[in-house]
C-alpha cells in the first residue's frame, strides 16, 4: 500500500486491525467484498494508526505518555482521572504534521466529488484492539456526526485521538489486560447517512441474552440511533428467525412497538439535537417488515462471511430510502463461550422481591449497594458494590468493572447498562424505576437474573444454589424427553436442554400475560366499548397500542409467542395445546365479565372443547387457529402442531376437529392431538384415536377425575396421587392403545418428575415420550438413565 497514514475503506481488509483498528478493518472488508452482494455501505476513508503515532511524536506527546503512566496504579480511580485529564489535554494541544492535514483534506476532497460539497460525515475512533472477539471496547472512544467542512473535520479527528485516554477507556484497557501506550487509534471517516430523516438502530446476529444463535435481533429508533444506546426512549424490536427466513419465509417471530418520543436530528451548527417525535410516528413501527427482513438478511450474510455472530449498526436514509450498514463487530459476549454447559440456579428462600426490574444475563449476585446519582461520586465506589444509578453511559465503565451488580431506575435491554454488564458477565437490571429511592446506600441486597427478563431484587443475602452440567456428559434415553413450557420470553434460554421437542406449549401464559384481554372483548371491541369501565378502556388501549384491528392484535401476539417456542426448538416437535383457561381465569382477563358467568367448581366446568365448540365461544376459537397458522405458515415453522384439552365425548371431538379444519389448519401433515385426561377418553381410547392422531396424557386431570377430586381443594391433595392403582391402570391401558394404533402417546403431568418409580414404569410400558418442567429436565434424565443401568424397575 502506498499510503499509510490514510487510506480508503477499498484498500483496507479485516487482516488490518493492527493498522486501522477493528471497525474500520471491518468497514473496509464489508466495502470491498460485501457491496457486491446488494449490502449497501457509505464510502469513506480512515487515518491509520500509524498517522496517530506520527501526530504524537510530532508533538513529542510519547515521551511525556510514557513517564505519565509509568508505575501508575491505574486500579486507583483517581489515577485514572489524573492521567486521562492531562493525556486529553495534551493531545488537543497538539498542532498536525503539515503533511498529515494535507492528506486528509484531499482525502475529503475526494469524497466530496463522490457526494458533494461540504459532504456531511462521520468521524468515529477506531483503536486498534477494539471491534475484537473478546473484546469490543463500544463506546470506550468518542465519535463526531454530521461533521462538514475541512476545519470541523480536522477537530473532530483530532478529538478522537484524545479520546483513546478517555477514563473509561484507560480503565476497560487495565481490565481487558491491555497495555495503555499498545493501543493506538485509527479515525473513520464516513459519509453520514441521513438517518435523522427516517430511522436507525442495532443489530445482533444472536440473542443476546441467551445466546441463541438462530435469531436476529433488530432494535429500531427513529432518527439517529445514538438514543438506543443512552436507554431513555425503548426502540421497537425484531426477532427474526433464521432457519426459515433463509428458506423464504418472512420469519419475523415476535414484533414489539417502542416508545419512541425522542429522536436525534441535525443541528444547523454541526453535530445533533434531541427532539419531540410527532405523535403520529409514536404509534408505527420505525421500519417496515421488508426492511426487518432486508436487515435480517444482510446480517445473516455478514455473519456467514466473518464465521462468528455481529453486533451491526445499520441507518436508513430519509432522503434516498435506501438502507445502509454503518459498523459490524465481533459479538463479544457468548462468542467466547467455550463448551456445551447449562447453569442451574436455585433461590433458597420464600422472601418475596422487593423490586422488579428487566434482567441482563442470568446470574445472581449479592452485595452492599451503593447509590450514586452524580458521577462525582464515583469515587467513592468500592469494588464488588452493587451500583445502583438512574441510567449509565460509557463515563461509568471505571467503575461499572469492579462492580458486583449494576441496577438502573431507567433504560432496556440495548441500554449502555445492558451491553456493558453483559460483556463484563455480571448480574444487572434495569428499568426498575425506583431503585434509586428504594434503597440506600450500605444495604445488602440480592439480585437475581435467572427469572428470564423478570429480574428480582431481593432485600438482605438470600441463600441460593448452582449447580453446571456439561451437555455432552448428559445420557441419551430410549423415550424421547421433552419440554413442558408457557413463557416465551424462556424458550431461548432452555433450547439448550437436552430435550427432543416440546410436548405441552401452553397458550395461557401467552394470553395472561401479553395479550391480557378477553378474545372475545376483542373481537367485539366496538360493540362492548360502552359497557367498559374507563379503567378498562385505557388499559386495553395500551396493550393494543398500534392497532386498530384489536382481533389481529390477539392473532399476531399468540403467534408471536407461539412462534418464539416453535423457533427455539425447531425442526424439533413443539405440540401446542389451545387454550385451557377455566371459566374463573377467563373473568380475569380484562373485560372477561362481559362474557363469563361465575361457576361453583370451574375444573369441571366450561373448558377445553366445551368452549371451542359452543357458537358464542368459536370467535375466540376461530383467532387461536389464525394465530398458529401464522405461525406455520407466514413463520415457517412447521414443527407446530396443536392439541385439544378436555375433550369429553367423542361428539365433542369430532366438531372440534371439523372447526379446526373450517378455520384454516388444514395441512393434512400437522398432527393434531388430544389430552387423554378424562376417563372417558381411556374408556373410549379406540374411538378418541379415530378422531385424533394420539394421546398426551394429562396425569393432573385424570387423577382427580378418576379418584373423584377437585384438585384445587387443598384438604383432599394427599389422595391426589397419580401412583393411585387405578389411575396406574388407566394410563397403562392408554398406553396400549396408542401402540397397537401406532399412535403417539405422551405424557405432560407433573407425575414422571416428581415420583422416579412413575416415570419408570411409563418408561417401561413403552410411551412415547416424557415432557418435563424445565428445572426436572437434567435430574430426571439422569435419574432415570442411572435406574435403567441397574434395572431397579419397581413396576
Amino acid at each position: 500500500m502506498k499510503n499509510e497514514k490514510v487510506l480508503w475503506f477499498s484498500e483496507i481488509r479485516k487482516v488490518d486491525v493492527a493498522k486501522v483498528g477493528g471497525k474500520n478493518a471491518s468497514l473496509g472488508e464489508m466495502y470491498s467484498l460485501l457491496t457486491q452482494k446488494g449490502i449497501n455501505i457509505p464510502n469513506g476513508f480512515a487515518t491509520t494508526a500509524e498517522a496517530y503515532r506520527y501526530f504524537i511524536s510530532y508533538n513529542k506527546i510519547d515521551t511525556k505518555l510514557e513517564k505519565l503512566f509509568k508505575n501508575l496504579d491505574l486500579k486507583k480511580l483517581e489515577n485514572v482521572q489524573k492521567a486521562g485529564r492531562l493525556a486529553r489535554k495534551w493531545i488537543s494541544s497538539g498542532k498536525f504534521p503539515e503533511d498529515l492535514e494535507k492528506e486528509i483534506i484531499i482525502a475529503y476532497k475526494k469524497l466530496e466529488k463522490e457526494y458533494g460539497k461540504n459532504t456531511d460525515v462521520a468521524v468515529r475512533s477506531s483503536a486498534t484492539a477494539e471491534d475484537l472477539p473478546d473484546a469490543s471496547f463500544a463506546g470506550q472512544h468518542e465519535s463526531y456526526l454530521n461533521v462538514s467542512g475541512e476545519k470541523q473535520l480536522l477537530k473532530s479527528v483530532k478529538s478522537c485521538f484524545s479520546s483513546l485516554f478517555t477514563d473509561r477507556a484507560i480503565s476497560y484497557r487495565r481490565e481487558k489486560g491491555f497495555k495503555q501506550l499498545e493501543v493506538y487509534l485509527s479515525v473513520c471517516i464516513q459519509k453520514m447517512v441521513r438517518s435523522d430523516l427516517a430511522s436507525s438502530g442495532i443489530m445482533f446476529t444472536i440473542d443476546t441474552e441467551t445466546g441463541f444463535d438462530k435469531s436476529v435481533v433488530i432494535n429500531s429508533i427513529w432518527g439517529v440511533g445514538e438514543l438506543i444506546v443512552k436507554g431513555r426512549i425503548t426502540p421497537d424490536r425484531f426477532f427474526v428467525f433464521k432457519n426459515t427466513l433463509t428458506d423464504g419465509y418472512k420469519s419475523i417471530i415476535s414484533k414489539s412497538l417502542g416508545r419512541k418520543n425522542r429522536k436525534l436530528i441535525y443541528s444547523p451548527k454541526g453535530g445533533l439535537k434531541e427532539v419531540a417525535v410527532p405523535k403520529k410516528d409514536h404509534s408505527i413501527m420505525s421500519i417496515t417488515d421488508e426492511e426487518v427482513i432486508t436487515l435480517a438478511k444482510w446480517g445473516c450474510a455478514i455473519e456467514n462471511h466473518y464465521g462468528n455472530a455481529q453486533d451491526i449498526e445499520w441507518a436508513k436514509d430519509g432522503k434516498t430510502g435506501k438502507l445502509f450498514i454503518v459498523q459490524s463487530r465481533p459479538e463479544t459476549v457468548h462468542s467466547n463461550e467455550s463448551g456445551h454447559f447449562y447453569t442451574e440456579y436455585m433461590i433458597d428462600s420464600p422472601q418475596d422481591p422487593a423490586l422488579y426490574g428487566v434482567a441482563i444475563g442470568n446470574k445472581i449476585g449479592t452485595g452492599k449497594v451503593r447509590v450514586i446519582l452524580d458521577p462525582k461520586d464515583m469515587k467513592d465506589f468500592k469494588e464488588g458494590e452493587v451500583l445502583i444509578t438512574k441510567m449509565t453511559d460509557p463515563d461509568w465503565n471505571s467503575i461499572m468493572t469492579i462492580a458486583g451488580a449494576v441496577i438502573t431506575d431507567e433504560g432496556g435491554k440495548t441500554c449502555h447498562s445492558a451491553i456493558i454488564s453483559r460483556e463484563l458477565g455480571i448480574p444487572c437490571i434495569v428499568g426498575s424505576k425506583k431503585a434509586t429511592k428504594m434503597f440506600k446506600t450500605g444495604d445488602i441486597i440480592t439480585v437475581d437474573c435467572t427469572q428470564g427478563l423478570d429480574g428480582r431484587i431481593f432485600r438482605g443475602k438470600i441463600p441460593y444454589t448452582s449447580k453446571r452440567y456439561n451437555l455432552d456428559k448428559i445420557p441419551d434415553l430410549k423415550t424421547d424427553i421433552c419440554l413442558n413450557i408457557g413463557a416465551p420470553d424462556i424458550a431461548f434460554k432452555y433450547s439448550y436442554l437436552p430435550v427432543d421437542g416440546v410436548g405441552l406449549a401452553r397458550e395461557e401464559f401467552i394470553i395472561a400475560n401479553k395479550i391480557m384481554v378477553h378474545p372475545l372483548v376483542l373481537s367485539y371491541f366496538d360493540k362492548v366499548k360502552s359497557k367498559l369501565s374507563k379503567e378498562e378502556k385505557k388499559k386495553i388501549e395500551e396493550i393494543t397500542f398500534g392497532y386498530t384491528d384489536k382481533k389481529k392484535f390477539f392473532v399476531d401476539k399468540l403467534a408471536e409467542g407461539v412462534a418464539q417456542i416453535g423457533a427455539a426448538f425447531y425442526p424439533k416437535k413443539v405440540i401446542v395445546r389451545f387454550s385451557d383457561f377455566k371459566t374463573n381465569e377467563y373473568r380475569n382477563l380484562i373485560g372477561g365479565r362481559l362474557f363469563e358467568g361465575e361457576e361453583q367448581n370451574p375444573m369441571m366446568g366450561f373448558r377445553g372443547a366445551s368452549r371451542y365448540i359452543d357458537p358464542e365461544f368459536q370467535k375466540a376459537f376461530k383467532l387461536e387457529c389464525e394465530a398458529i397458522k401464522k405461525a406455520r405458515e407466514e413463520f415457517g415453522l412447521n414443527n407446530i402442531c396443536v392439541m385439544v384439552p378436555f375433550c369429553r365425548t367423542l361428539e365433542e371431538g369430532k366438531q372440534s376437529r371439523d372447526l379446526i379444519k373450517k378455520f384454516g389448519l388444514t395441512d393434512k401433515k400437522m398432527p393434531v392431538y388430544v389430552m387423554c385426561e378424562i376417563p372417558a377418553n381411556v374408556i373410549l381410547a379406540n374411538e378418541f384415536l379415530d378422531i385424533f392422531d394420539g394421546f398426551s396424557i394429562g396425569s393432573n386431570d385424570l387423577t382427580q377425575l378418576t379418584l373423584g377430586l377437585d384438585r384445587d381443594n387443598g384438604g383432599l391433595s394427599y389422595i391426589g396421587d397419580e401412583r393411585d392403582e387405578a389411575v396406574m391402570k388407566l394410563i397403562d391401558q392408554a398406553i396400549t392403545a396408542c401402540k397397537k394404533r401406532k399412535k403417539y402417546c405422551g405424557i405432560c403431568g407433573q407425575a414422571p418428575s416428581d415420583y422416579p418409580e412413575f416415570a419408570e414404569f411409563i418408561m417401561k410400558k413403552g410411551v412415547s415420550s416424557i415432557s418435563l418442567n424445565p428445572d426436572s429436565v437434567i435430574k430426571t434424565i439422569i435419574r432415570l438413565s442411572s435406574l435403567k443401568k441397574t434395572k431397579k424397575f419397581l413396576w
